[in-house]
């Protein structure tokens, strides 16, 4: 421990070369066809002294310091490291006189001088051990330390931490109601009528359809996140779909005068997951019925992948379009509606964007569905005022 801090103030720092021409001294791989430069993370590489011979484009974005000044100089002295209690983190570690058999220290949470939390890991390159030599005598030939930046952590833990308070909050109104009804039929069977129960009942039959529908919602999530979404494609009639989610919406109560369907000509064949696109029309209407106002427009139409519609090219996509006439989304506001619990300002009580249950998830599962079927999807101005939602997706082919 002596001999770090003592290397620490009273060594001074002296030229390195370059990572290639310390391994080529080394005999290690000079030839790498892979740079320092091109990893994804922050890599600083240190000498068996503590010198800094790599110190990579990230590592330089996530520090602000300069490649250039930093090396050959010692990297306890450049990445001044301190835990979360403030204590010296290369005194404690001790990586060049601490224990031998060490090989790494797994990712922790670290502080730079100024505050900045970067995440940070740290692996050993050890002298190979001699016949019969002892594990004392494998000194720290190179120290590489990774660092990662700690703000996409942080997005990903209040993003989670939001998604669990949503869920607790809309899980709790249902369950509850749930509960308190079945204990007062179970408690006080006999002194309902036929009416009352059955009243009682279908609100627990709806609250319980709420938690399902929520549970699901939670699912598609986290498919989407983890890259898990399959998509079983079929021959799928996207104009049929289209009618009875219609047809779905006015069996519950909407007007059938609230909707049109419009559906052109020329429609590829379309091989698509049929549970899928009626999820994620459903949705759109939905979103649209709950949040719009006047006629809710559906219109169906051949779209190409690439290239301009029109240009007498077969289609090779189909197009759908959901428009409301309602007040529609400001364009800066646009870029925001499929995200996570997107909501937006108050509009007569509602909030655009929040549907179904009122999770904010509904229009970003509607987007990982689309883009799960390697499709596109927008918001823009209707043409007769309103809000559009356009889905573009491949026609696909049948699954072999």
């Amino acid at each position: 421990m002596d001999e770090l801090i003592s290397s620490r103030t009273s060594s001074a720092p002296k030229p390195a070369g370059t990572l290639a021409n310390q391994d080529a001294a080394d005999g290690q791989v000079s030839g790498s066809l892979v740079s320092a430069d091109e990893l994804p993370d922050g890599v600083v590489v240190a000498d068996g002294v503590g010198r800094i011979i790599v110190f990579n484009r990230i590592a330089a974005r996530l520090t602000g310091l300069d490649p250039s000044e930093v090396t050959g100089k010692f990297v306890f002295d450049v990445l001044p490291l301190r835990d979360a209690e403030g204590r010296d983190w290369w005194l404690c570690a001790d990586p060049y006189h601490g224990l031998p058999i060490r090989t790494r220290h797994p990712e922790r949470s670290l502080y730079l001088a100024d505050g900045t939390e970067i995440l940070v890991s740290v692996g050993y390159v050890r002298e190979d051990r001699p016949k019969g030599g002892a594990r004392s005598s494998r000194a720290v030939r190179r120290l590489v330390i990774s660092l990662r930046g700690a703000t996409q952590r942080e997005r990903l833990e209040r993003s989670r931490a939001e998604l669990v308070s949503t869920v607790a909050h809309e899980l709790r109104s249902p369950l509850t109601s749930v509960k308190g009804f079945t204990a007062t039929l179970l408690n006080k069977w006999g002194r309902f009528t036929d009416d009352q129960k059955r009243v009682m009942l279908e609100t627990v039959n709806a609250d319980a359809d709420r938690v399902t529908r929520l549970i699901t919602e939670l699912l598609d999530v986290s498919r989407i996140e983890s890259g898990r979404m399959e998509v079983h494609r079929q021959l799928v009639d996207v104009p049929d779909r289209a009618r009875k989610i219609v047809a779905g919406r006015v069996a519950a109560g909407d007007a059938e005068d609230r909707f049109r369907l419009e559906v052109l000509d020329g429609l590829p064949e379309t091989w698509l997951d049929a549970d899928k696109i009626d999820q994620i029309l459903g949705n759109l209407v939905e979103n649209a019925v709950r949040h719009g106002a006047g006629i809710v427009t559906i219109v169906v139409e051949p779209a190409q992948l690439e290239g301009e519609e029109g240009s007498g090219e077969e289609p090779d996509a189909v197009a759908v379009s959901v428009r409301d006439q309602g007040e529609g989304i400001s364009p800066d506001v646009a870029p925001r509606v499929f995200r996570q619990f997107w909501r937006g300002k108050p509009r007569g009580g509602s909030r655009r964007g929040q549907h179904g249950g009122g999770t904010g998830l509904g229009l970003y599962i509607v987007k990982g569905l689309v883009e799960a079927h390697g499709g596109t999807i927008g918001v823009r101005r209707a043409p007769g005022g309103g809000a559009e939602f356009r889905f573009i997706v491949p026609a696909g082919t049948a699954a072999v």
